[in-house]
């Protein structure tokens, strides 16, 4: 999802990724795109910065938020900001993960960041109820192998953090997600966490750099 700087919006435009530009499709949503079998018509064509990058979701119809392929908690789809967002906070600390997104025949469709925020000084829930990162771009989960790569955290340019997410079974995930309900495109089943930042201060700028996905950048404002 993606707008033009010179024309701000919420919910944005589908977009797809071509080198340095953005080709702009013909989708209401990433979840629609996928509904219509992952085809869609193309529109005008933008310079990649010329546009701002937004959620590939932006209200996920659920969020799962997995250990191991055999327990998961449910996330705020409401928490959910894109790439450049501010996240309020003192001093927080950021719990990296990868993401799959579920398609439209109940299967993962794409991958993309997951950057879950916790405030220490709230008690459980709410300490983690308040922001979820997701972005910059889904990939498609044809393209893309999760257990391939290391998911690296800067802090104000800094690493702080470099994991790989191994040993985890996607498929085995999903299908406990399914078990005796619905998934819907759109929902999000995220990985075990690949990168725990603690101390994160109000000011910091964030970096979550994953290849094949890209960087989804944050920053912690009071």
């Amino acid at each position: 999802m993606f707008h033009p700087l010179a024309h701000p919006m919420e919910r944005g435009w589908v977009g797809r990724v071509d080198g340095d530009r953005v080709v702009h499709l013909a989708a209401q949503t990433l979840q629609s795109f996928f509904t219509g079998g992952g085809t869609a018509r193309e529109h005008a064509q933008y310079p990649l910065a010329e546009v701002q990058l937004l959620a590939p979701v932006l209200h996920p119809p659920s969020i799962r938020l997995f250990d191991d392929q055999t327990s998961f908690a449910f996330a705020n789809p409401a928490a959910v900001h894109g790439p450049g967002a501010e996240i309020g906070g003192d001093e927080l600390t950021l719990a990296a993960r990868i993401a799959g997104v579920i398609g439209a025949a109940a299967g993962l469709a794409a991958f993309t960041i997951l950057a879950e925020w916790h405030d220490p000084v709230r008690r459980p829930p709410k300490d983690r109820d308040f922001a979820l990162g997701l972005g910059p771009v889904a990939v498609t989960a044809a393209a893309f192998d999760p257990g391939a790569c290391a998911q690296i955290v800067r802090v104000n340019g800094v690493e702080r953090a470099r994991e790989a997410q191994d040993l985890f079974d996607w498929r085995a995930a999903v299908s406990l997600a399914a078990e005796r309900t619905r998934l819907y495109p759109g929902d999000v089943v995220a990985g075990p966490i690949c990168g725990l930042v603690e101390g994160v201060t109000a000011g910091s700028a964030v970096e979550v750099d994953v290849g094949g996905i890209g960087v989804l950048e944050q920053r912690v404002g009071a």
